[in-house]
């Protein structure tokens, strides 16, 4: 058996990639969970997950976002399996965006957090105003 695969009864002998630092700023894991945690990756994942949608339609939807961070951050998640550009041949050229069922999985991951967020946001809210007041008496 090779270095880093594990044998379990019952199942093919399966390669696992041991845990990184995830503190380091080379580790895949730190990588994946910094895209994933950008400002705008959540934000375009939901709205491809619903539909496939053409770019200008993404920029329209997502307020804030600049054209170029856009393109950047459509390359990444192309780049990383999550999404898939297609191109028709049309005139002019039409160019639409897509989940992959890497997305996806990582979406239906994601909608928990997004839940949280939604149902919590007046809590945390309140909370920093909270902070806030007691920030001003300090």
């Amino acid at each position: 058996m090779q270095d880093g695969t594990l044998h379990s009864p019952g199942n093919f002998e399966e390669t696992i990639i041991l845990r990184g630092d995830v503190y380091a700023a080379q580790c895949p894991t730190r990588q994946l969970l910094d895209r994933v945690g950008d400002k705008w990756s959540v934000l375009i994942l939901t709205l491809i997950g619903e539909k496939s949608i053409r770019f200008n339609e993404l920029k329209r939807n997502i307020n804030g976002i600049s054209q170029k961070m856009l393109s950047q951050t459509l390359r990444s998640l192309e780049r990383d399996g999550l999404v898939i550009r297609t191109v028709e041949q049309t005139m002019p050229v039409a160019v639409s965006y897509g989940i992959t069922p890497l997305g996806a999985e990582l979406l239906s991951t994601l909608q928990a957090l997004i839940n949280w967020a939604e149902t919590r946001m007046n809590a945390v809210s309140a909370a920093q105003i909270l902070y806030d007041q007691r920030k001003e008496t300090d």
